[in-house]
């Protein structure tokens, strides 16, 4: 028997054939194909889908590419989980289209679909399990405005303009703004592919660029890391950062000052419902077509509440 506990890391081809004897050994195998590891979000979702994984009974994976650039590695991740027919899959799409080709294919053979954190423009995917990132990342576009006092310059990192939580969480914001706040410009929206080091190079262009600039928006760990790096390596100050998602890095930032505040999600409550969908689906039983996870603002005042610490992760 294999033990329930997840599979680590970004594996090959070769090592994910493995859970071929687990689904012999379980009744029920269900791969999860995340978007990577290079984040403490992944650690939390994980976590999560462990945690549904041992209540339910069921053997899972957890796989991702190194990095969230590397959409051809994931496809090829998500094509190994499929050919082990899994009783269903777990998948959080790095290209909204690029996966489709395959999502048929799964639909074809009956395996059910749960997307999760990043949907997939299709109807494939019997459930979603997600935040609301277009209201999440509106809620801290009204937070810049708040803090900036409703008038000034503002920019975007965001991490990608591929998968849907990207688009998203730079739409939501822009958008927000656009509607409410006609004395604020977003004067550019740069992309730093959820790396901190990028994001670092990118919001120090921005800055140089835009030494008037009254806050930058970061719209996930690494880009928001990047944005306070960027600032710091620069000496640059009194400029408003709110960033997205967890991570010591950003609730070390919150506490100093460094950051105004954060968007978080529920992560642990992403893999856990994830799961929990997928062992639904798998035995034929309806699920709702999307489970809001839900989402918080935090920032040095709330960043200890019971309620706030418990949807945060180091």
């Amino acid at each position: 028997m294999f033990s329930r506990r997840f599979i680590l890391g970004a594996l090959s081809a070769a090592t994910l054939a493995a859970p071929a004897s687990m689904a012999m050994a379980e009744d029920v195998y269900i791969p999860l194909v995340s978007k990577g590891f290079q984040h403490q979000f992944w650690q939390a979702v994980k976590s999560g889908a462990e945690q549904a994984a041992d209540e339910y009974g069921v053997t899972i994976t957890f796989e991702g590419p190194d990095n969230e650039t590397m959409v051809d590695r994931q496809i090829d991740m998500l094509a190994a989980a499929l050919a082990n027919n899994p009783k269903a899959i777990g998948f959080a799409a790095l290209d909204s289209q690029a996966a489709i080709p395959l999502l048929k294919q799964a639909n074809d053979k009956g395996i059910p679909i749960i997307a999760f954190d990043s949907g997939v423009d299709s109807d494939i995917p019997v459930s979603t399990a997600t935040t609301d990132n277009a209201a999440a990342a509106g809620l801290a576009a009204d937070k810049m405005a708040e803090l900036i006092g409703g008038k000034g310059k503002v920019a975007v990192v965001a991490h990608d303009q591929t998968s849907r939580t990207g688009i998203d969480r730079r739409d939501g914001f822009v958008n927000r703004i656009a509607e409410k706040y006609p004395d604020i410009e977003v004067v550019t929206v740069q992309y730093g592919q959820g790396d901190h080091l990028k994001s670092t190079e990118v919001t120090k262009a921005i800055l140089t660029a835009n030494p008037d600039l009254s806050g930058i928006f970061g719209t996930n760990e690494g880009s928001a890391i990047g944005v306070v790096n960027g600032v710091q390596e620069l000496g640059t100050e009194g400029l408003v950062i709110i960033g997205y998602d967890s991570g010591k890095a950003q609730k070390d930032a919150i506490k100093s000052g460094l950051m105004a505040g954060a968007i978080t999600q529920n992560p642990v409550g992403i893999g856990y419902e994830t799961v929990k969908a997928a062992v639904a689906a798998s035995k034929g039983e309806e699920v709702p077509a999307l489970i809001d996870t839900g989402f918080y603002y935090y920032d040095a005042s709330n960043i200890d509440d019971p309620e706030i610490a418990a949807v945060l992760y180091d």
